[in-house]
């Protein structure tokens, strides 16, 4: 909301302070104001010191999805409490399957279940008690921050025939014979992934400042696919996109098993880009918590792009802002700032089977909803849909349509 705070645990001061103030617990004090304190009736979570499965019973309210259940309460359920819960992924650290790829699966998520994904919960929640709060207190005035457009781009392949080496390419020819392939080896054709120079025009254009997050695995492995990092052209590439624009690091799968290798990495892309590297987000969006976060602060990342699944959008947090995530088993706010995203074109294209239309759809949803939250809306592309491969003929369109939606 824009507003500073204080948390007191003395009921005098409370009742003598002058002032918007939130009665948050069972006790009944009485105010010394006019105007007596808002009042939450709080729930034992925020009061436990270990994790246990909650007992979530979701209900509406003003056509909100909520839960938590407050009784003679100015609101009727307990805002910090449910928005904690989301926040710190709590579900996830409860007993749970694990997908294909070994993360969190999106189907035990409690805003999966209840058909709330797709909607940032937590703001719409908060726009619902600054208004509630005005209407107890008049003088109460809030200062949303504005909506706010952050493109992301994840480069796992930077290119699809070129600078992969003969061994590959020939490998690759014979899996699968592509007269397209020999005109960009002999240089007579572009490559199909090469959308670097569009997407600048793009971004130019339109104003907008990417993040661009690069695969840099020193080794090629079965989901690590990228152009290795010793090679002069992806040395190239990351140097003029640093100059240019905002990196970050894309920690290889093999990094997730081998802790070592996170750091080596991160040094290879400040080496490539001559820039220090703070930001990142995972692979496959692999992580699991909370050993995957304090793999990174570890590393000295300090924000932390990989909060959104890799199986379906939505918002994983059931947020539109970036927050400092919260250590659960220590109990404690760390300094790592997590970013969430809730599109990625994989999903559309790979997991949720869509057209470019209803990607478009999807988009213009997402879009929608952050605007009238006053939220951050994070996207994620990759060059080769962006590019010229036949398979994702339509795509760069459809991302410059949207696009231009956003400026309006």
């Amino acid at each position: 909301m824009g507003v500073d705070f204080e948390i007191t645990i003395d009921s005098e001061e409370f009742k003598n302070f002058e002032g918007v103030k939130i009665n948050y617990s069972d006790a009944d004090i009485h105010s010394a104001q006019e105007v007596p304190a808002f009042n939450i009736q709080g729930n034992s979570l925020l009061f436990d010191e270990i994790i246990i499965r909650q007992e979530i019973i979701c209900f509406d309210v003003n056509g909100m999805k909520v839960f938590f259940r407050t009784h003679n309460s100015d609101l009727p359920f307990d805002i910090f409490a449910a928005s904690f819960y989301l926040l710190t992924r709590y579900e996830e650290y409860l007993p749970h399957e694990k997908d294909m790829y070994g993360r969190y699966a999106h189907e035990n998520s409690l805003a999966f279940k209840e058909g709330i994904l797709t909607l940032p919960l937590i703001n719409i929640w908060v726009k619902e008690f600054a208004k509630k709060l005005k209407e107890k207190f008049s003088m109460f005035k809030v200062q949303f921050p504005i909506f706010n457009f952050e493109p992301t781009y994840d480069i796992d392949i930077a290119y699809s025939y070129k600078h992969k080496g003969l061994l590959r390419n020939i490998g690759g020819f014979i899996k699968s014979p592509s007269a397209e392939r020999i005109k960009v080896l002999a240089g007579s054709a572009n490559d199909p992934f090469d959308s670097y120079e569009w997407l600048h025009q793009l971004h130019q254009r339109c104003y907008l400042q990417p993040l661009y997050f690069f695969l840099v695995a020193e080794k090629n492995g079965r989901y690590d696919k990228n152009i290795l990092p010793h090679k002069d052209t992806m040395w190239k590439l990351v140097n003029q996109h640093a100059k240019k624009y905002s990196i970050g690091l894309h920690p290889s799968w093999q990094s997730g098993d081998n802790t070592s290798l996170l750091r080596k990495e991160k040094q290879q892309l400040e080496a490539m880009g001559e820039t220090p590297i703070k930001r990142s987000r995972q692979h496959f969006v692999r992580f699991n918590l909370p050993d995957g976060y304090r793999k990174l602060t570890e590393a000295g990342i300090t924000d932390d792009y990989s909060m959104g699944y890799g199986s379906i959008n939505g918002f994983r947090a059931s947020v539109a802002s970036s927050f400092f995530w919260y250590d659960l088993e220590k109990e404690e706010q760390t300094e790592l700032r997590v970013h969430p995203f809730c599109f990625m074109e994989a999903n559309a294209y790979y997991e949720q089977k869509q057209s470019t239309q209803q990607t478009y759809d999807e988009l213009i949803h997402y879009l929608s909803v952050c605007k009238d939250i006053n939220g951050t809306l994070i996207s994620i592309w990759h060059n080769n849909f962006l590019g010229t491969a036949k398979e994702f003929s339509g795509w760069r369109e459809m991302y410059e349509q949207f696009i231009t939606q956003v400026q309006q």
